[in-house]
């Protein structure tokens, strides 16, 4: 698979099939100036030594160099291998309530999104240890499986919105049980799972399954979002409203998320506006008895772009030394 280090300048090939057309502009105004001289026959017997046909290879030419060192600028790359790496750390599983009421904006800009940030920065923070990503409102699915790959967890979650569960609703217990059976079948100790919502309109026993959860090991933390008195929430760029008309206000349900933290064995933090209280489940974590894991990654890249780099210069000299003139020799001259 080849890989672009530097992507972003391969939107100059669009440039590519610009040059031919700039040429062709370029030659058809020149006849039309050729013109107001008198004949364009006459005017071409006196410049014998001008070639139409070398300047269409010239800027044949051309063009196939620009592509060739745009490619080599986006430094092509080729995974050289695939290693089996061994790594100790923790398990951590990450669930996170997208039901509407987290669009309230008793944060900056709102609780979701305010949330996914700080998710983000925790990942920077993780070093060795593995993230998966469960998504939750009335079901939950796991959005990211167990991984190393901090960079595809950014992306995923970068995606998250509202949508992406389709039923409505805060489904605690689902979600919890998911994030339970999500774990890899290495891990046995240092398994985590943290748990962000408002807690507002659970459904089912989510004490009981943290209980559960406890018993065989899982911790479970939970990350209150949102304020007690409340916030309405805006929807398609209208406040929520229930079936009688009246403005729906999302309140923040700690006595449930502190249950459930009690229950997991964890802690319940509620999050503020600057510090959303990931770090001190991070240093908790950094407590726990790291496990050893494997996990298969490409180790190096192999750089191509020096091919691409040298078949653009060549290009370039050719087209150079090509110039504009007739060749004054012949291949059968005596």
């Amino acid at each position: 698979m080849i890989l672009f280090a530097h992507s972003e300048y391969l939107w100059l090939l669009l440039l590519v099939p610009l040059f031919p057309v700039f040429y062709g502009v370029a030659r058809y105004l020149r006849r039309q100036r050729l013109r107001r001289f008198g004949d364009e026959d006459l005017v071409r017997e006196l410049m014998p030594s001008w070639s139409a046909s070398k300047g269409w290879v010239r800027v044949v030419l051309f063009s196939l160099a620009f592509f060739f060192f745009v490619i080599g600028l986006a430094r092509p790359q080729i995974g050289a291998k695939l290693t089996e790496r061994k790594m100790k750390g923790a398990e951590v599983m990450i669930a996170l309530d997208v039901s509407n009421s987290m669009l309230a904006e008793d944060y900056s800009p709102n609780r979701l999104e305010r949330a996914k940030l700080a998710v983000s920065r925790m990942t920077d923070k993780l070093q060795d240890d593995r993230i998966g990503l469960i998504v939750f409102a009335g079901t939950s699915f796991v959005q990211l499986p167990i991984t190393t790959d901090f960079v595809s967890a950014k992306m995923f979650l970068s995606s998250i919105n509202t949508e992406s569960v389709p039923i409505q609703g805060t489904a605690l217990e689902d979600a919890l049980r998911t994030a339970g059976r999500s774990f890899s079948a290495q891990s046995e100790k240092s398994r985590v799972i943290i748990l962000i919502s408002d807690g507002e309109n659970h459904e089912g026993d989510p004490v009981a399954t943290a209980k559960m959860l406890a018993e065989e090991g899982i911790k479970v933390y939970t990350i209150g979002v949102g304020s007690a008195q409340g916030q309405p929430i805006p929807v398609k760029g209208e406040l929520l409203k229930d079936k009688d008309g009246n403005i729906v206000v999302s309140r923040l349900d700690e006595k449930t998320l502190r249950e459930i933290a009690s229950a997991g064995g964890g802690a319940y933090i509620h999050a503020g506006n600057e510090e959303f209280g990931l770090n001190p489940i991070i240093n908790d974590i950094r407590k726990m008895e790291d496990e050893e894991f494997s996990s298969t990654i490409f180790e190096e890249y192999d750089e191509q772009y020096m091919y691409f780099l040298g078949i653009a210069l060549l290009l370039f000299v050719i087209e150079m030394l090509i110039g504009g003139r007739r060749s004054r020799r012949h291949l059968f001259e005596k």
